[in-house]
């Protein structure tokens, strides 16, 4: 909606879904536990249980926080960005605040959009043993240094089944929200059956195998190989607070953030933690690939004994899985993209919502961005350099929870945690700070092999710091705008800003919009006020 003078007053997303929709498509994140579980207890042994397990149960709490500050701000979309800037406002200040929620987009950014050519490799090379093709010739487009060959076909099908992805995603969030509901059911029914399963044939169960969960033989266990492995595994266990990046799309605003938030936190922990334990208790240390359709099918094997069915009952469901985790690095991430964009940070093209009311074109940068990495060939590579964007988000999301909740501490606030959690949300973001520096700069020596430098980590590093020139841009853009009488002021406050740089277009409109319960109509939809007070910024 525009008015006379020209002011833009339409903000946020169109509230398509509710909290099953943002819950379903969080799957996506709990669906990760497929490619790190064998990963994990090949590296680690039995040792990686426990190292999954304090993970997941700091992303479950990590989802939790988001629940009380989605609540806050429910018309606030990306997730774990989207509340950085309001919850370290009252500790740094307007300026500051809006940095570090644009430093928290983009560092996300670089953290999601990765799952997507990771998981198409993926999908690629299940698809190629199910129906018996050839990955093709064997190429190296970016090297040894960076990435591992990959087949000419197997890459065509990646590129392919990107494209086939970002449709449900462009054409709108009930589509999308759908298209997720069929594929999480798909997914993740038959994924946390095969949890159960070996309880129906108690014999294949061998507890001794997790008995003092140690690492493999020969594996020296150090401070250095628990924090560089730890590094991978944060990438993958906390990612169901994913969910939060749709409560700005709910139409039940707080109820469903809480909802959505809660049941995504305890669901992704139990699969999390009971995965690899199930792994470890009836395979022991067999694993011998780092393969997830390979392990699964050991893991089968081992209850039902070989048969040609198992391809078929793990190959599906895994598949299925990787396209539900590939939709929501399209979407989820573009809505980070666009909020950040709407909140000034980062440059305007990313805040154009198309005719269905989604940012398509930051989803469509999301599909180019991920095509490019499919390029390295190399899904552990991919982890490492999306690692240096994802965890110092998710990290800052406690650091802001913390300063929100203790200086703050009055505010209106639907779902509460105890005041104790603020103190644990202080102390994640420590350990995990500690994680992102030291295990971070040790992960690629240790994770990916001896003679991997720090290079991918550094590259990660580097596209964080690519914030810096996105906000210049639109800075430029937002005078140039100005200066040629295209971007109108409310004179309230453009009276309150000294500079434009240091105000975005949608809170300049904010604040000449009269405040809730003041017996005005709302002037975008003309209701009447409801009488509630204003949620807290």
């Amino acid at each position: 909606m525009t008015t006379a003078d020209g002011v833009i007053l339409e903000k946020g997303l169109v509230k398509g879904t509710n909290w099953w929709g943002a819950f379903v498509i969080g799957l996506a994140g709990t669906i990760l536990v497929t490619g790190i579980a064998p990963y994990v207890v090949q590296g680690t042994g039995a040792l990686g249980i426990i190292l999954i397990g304090i993970e997941t149960i700091a992303g479950c709490f990590l989802c939790l926080c988001l629940a009380e500050l989605g609540c806050m701000w429910p018309d606030r979309t990306g997730g774990i960005p989207g509340y950085a800037m309001e919850s370290f406002r009252p500790l740094v200040g307007d300026t500051a605040a809006r940095h570090i929620g644009g430093t928290s987009g983009w560092a996300y950014w670089l953290g999601w959009f990765p799952v997507a050519p990771i998981n198409v490799i993926l999908t690629a090379s299940y698809l190629a043993v199910l129906f018996n093709f050839s990955d093709g010739h064997m190429i190296m487009p970016v090297g040894s240094t960076w990435g591992s060959p990959i087949g000419v076909t197997e890459m065509l099908i990646c590129f392919a089944l990107l494209l086939a992805i970002f449709i449900p995603a462009y054409l709108g969030i009930r589509l999308g929200a759908a298209f997720a509901t069929v594929l999480g059911v798909l997914s993740m029914l038959p994924i946390t059956v095969m949890i159960f399963l070996p309880f129906f044939k108690p014999s294949v169960i061998h507890w001794g195998y997790v008995a003092g969960f140690h690492a493999p033989p020969g594996v020296h266990v150090s401070t250095t190989f628990l924090a560089a492995w730890s590094f991978p595994i944060l990438w993958n266990v906390i990612a169901m607070e994913a969910a939060a990046c749709y409560v700005g799309e709910c139409h039940g605003g707080a109820r469903d953030a809480k909802i959505a938030l809660t049941a995504e936190g305890i669901f992704g922990m139990f699969i999390y933690i009971m995965t690899p334990l199930m792994f470890v208790a009836v395979l022991g240390l067999l694993l011998t690939s780092t393969d997830p359709r390979t392990e699964y099918l050991a893991y089968t094997a081992h209850i039902f004994g070989k048969g040609s069915w198992e391809n078929w009952f793990v190959g599906v469901p895994l598949i299925l899985a990787l396209a539900l985790s590939v939709l929501n690095a399209i979407m989820g991430v573009g809505r980070s993209l666009y909020q950040a964009a709407e909140d000034g940070q980062l440059p305007r093209w990313f805040e154009k919502k198309n005719r269905h009311g989604v940012p398509g074109n930051a989803m469509a940068f999301n599909v180019v961005c991920a095509g490019i990495l499919v390029l390295l060939g190399s899904p552990l590579r991919i982890y490492i350099i999306s690692n240096g964007g994802y965890l110092l988000a998710c990290a800052g999301a406690f650091g802001g929870y913390f300063v929100y909740r203790h200086l703050r501490p009055n505010d209106p606030r639907p779902f509460r945690l105890p005041t104790w959690c603020k103190w644990l949300a202080l102390a994640v973001f420590v350990f995990w700070m500690v994680i992102y520096f030291f295990g971070g700069w040790n992960s690629p020596k240790v994770v990916v092999g001896p003679g991997q430098g720090p290079e991918l980590y550094l590259l990660g590093l580097l596209i964080v710091a690519l914030y810096a020139p996105l906000y210049w841009w639109r800075k430029w853009q937002d005078r140039r705008l100005a200066a040629g009488g295209r971007l109108k002021l409310a004179p309230e406050a453009g009276e309150a800003a000294a500079v434009l740089g240091t105000v975005s277009m949608p809170d300049l409109v904010g604040a000449a919009e009269a405040p809730p319960g003041d017996g005005a109509p709302d002037p975008v939809s003309g209701a009447e006020p409801s009488g509630e007070p204003p949620v807290a910024r």
